[in-house]
């Protein structure tokens, strides 16, 4: 699969919205409101977000971003892939890319919160793969039994 991954420090072009709003749409539709940690589009212009975008030609397919927690530990968020692309390796990409950029920043920890529904297995899977392990709440994260928390040390060459 060809595709071009691009830092999109604005977020200004109307196709993320869309991209962002199914994003969001899929959070509300498996997990209750109170569980859905997926950042909006003005969320992910806040500073210390760096959000960075798929293409295949002009069509979005997927996207990542890294916030940051502090000066060694950041969060991985946004992570989607198109769902008529899921299972091509474009999550992998995406994931390596946002592993590289982490180490790049400076970072020695990223972390995540997913679901642990079905519908979150295949990042699950993914995640684990590339050395993420379970962990305990994050950052302002609270016990929740629709969240999977996962992290991995950065301090470890890279995949």
């Amino acid at each position: 699969m060809s595709f071009e991954i691009r830092l999109d420090p604005h977020l200004d072009d109307p196709r993320l919205a869309r991209f962002l709003g199914e994003h969001l749409a899929d959070m509300r539709r498996v997990s209750p409101p109170e569980s859905v940690h997926a950042l909006d589009l003005q969320a992910l212009r806040q500073p210390g977000i760096s959000f960075w975008s798929a293409w295949q030609g002009e069509q979005l397919v997927g996207s990542v971003a890294l916030k940051r927690l502090d000066a060694g530990h950041a969060e991985l968020k946004s992570m989607r892939c198109d769902a008529q692309l899921r299972g091509r390796g474009l999550g992998r990409a995406l994931l390596l890319h946002a592993l590289e950029q982490a180490r790049a920043m400076g970072f020695q920890r990223l972390s995540l919160e997913t679901g642990p529904q079905p519908f979150f297995e295949p990042a699950r899977k993914l995640y684990q793969r590339h050395g993420f392990q379970a962990c305990g709440p994050f950052a302002d994260y609270g016990p929740d039994p629709y969240s999977c928390f996962m992290s991995l040390s950065l301090s470890a060459p890279g995949p």
